[in-house]
């Protein structure tokens, strides 16, 4: 099995090493490509820092593992592996693990979920691995997320190629179990824009929003791992929907 593992939080990020690491604790081919520099929030951009020039690959030798650097948006990255561009086509990609949880509206911008869902687009399945943690919170527990990770990578290898799921681990020692979960309707994490005229500043924060049950928001909250399917491209049924007026 050939994987790939890239991330939103950067080449350097020690979430990306050991999602690396329980990849290859399986006997799988690792191959480690992600953004130059932190990349968060970039949803799923095709942008590069090379504009339309050809996109250069710092490799390194990290951790023991072929590492790229590549400084580009992980989106883009999981497309030119799923390409073939790095040497070979990967049977699954694996991103993460996020240095924070991506959950409800907040998945249509994370960077990590872009990479899984552009990987599922091209038809290779994917494991996005987010970790319930603060920038500046407690101290990250990544063996949690990935041991929770390699429980769930069964499950995908078993499901139809081009699955993409989200994995939301709480960070705490103990995952008290796995559930399938729907997407929260609303984040408890809410930001506000301050405008002074001349700029913008967001900020946010939590707030004391009830979770909704069986959302990846309420399941994280009572020391549940969240598992959610996800999938890119859709379009809702048009029957019911008016037709549009266009002059006679």
């Amino acid at each position: 099995m050939r994987v790939l593992v890239t991330n939103d939080d950067g080449i350097d990020s020690p979430g990306l090493y050991a999602l690396a690491r329980a990849a290859a604790s399986v006997d799988w081919e690792v191959l480690v490509a992600a953004p130059s520099t932190e990349a968060s929030g970039t949803g799923t951009s095709f942008a590069s820092t090379a504009g339309r020039a050809p996109i250069p690959l710092d490799r390194r030798s990290v951790e023991g593992f072929e590492a790229i650097a590549v400084p580009a948006h992980p989106s883009l990255i999981s497309f030119i592996a799923c390409l073939g561009g790095f040497g070979f086509k990967p049977d699954l990609v694996l991103s993460g693990v996020n240095l924070g949880a991506n959950t409800s509206t907040g998945i249509l911008h994370s960077g990590t979920i872009g990479a899984a869902l552009t990987a599922g687009v091209r038809g290779v399945s994917a494991l996005a691995v987010s970790l319930d943690v603060e920038w500046d919170g407690p101290k990250p527990l990544w063996d949690t997320a990935t041991e929770v990770a390699a429980a769930v990578l069964p499950t995908l290898v078993e499901m139809p190629a081009g699955s993409v799921l989200s994995l939301n681990v709480p960070n705490a020692p103990t995952v008290r179990g796995i559930e399938w979960a729907s997407i929260a309707p609303v984040s408890p994490y809410q930001v506000r824009v301050e405008a002074d005229g001349d700029s913008v500043r967001l900020r946010g924060g939590l707030t004391d929003l009830e979770p909704v049950p069986g959302t990846e928001v309420a399941w994280l909250a009572s020391g549940h791992a969240a598992l959610t399917a996800l999938h890119s491209v859709g379009a809702l049924p048009t029957s019911d929907l008016p037709s549009p007026a266009w002059p006679a």
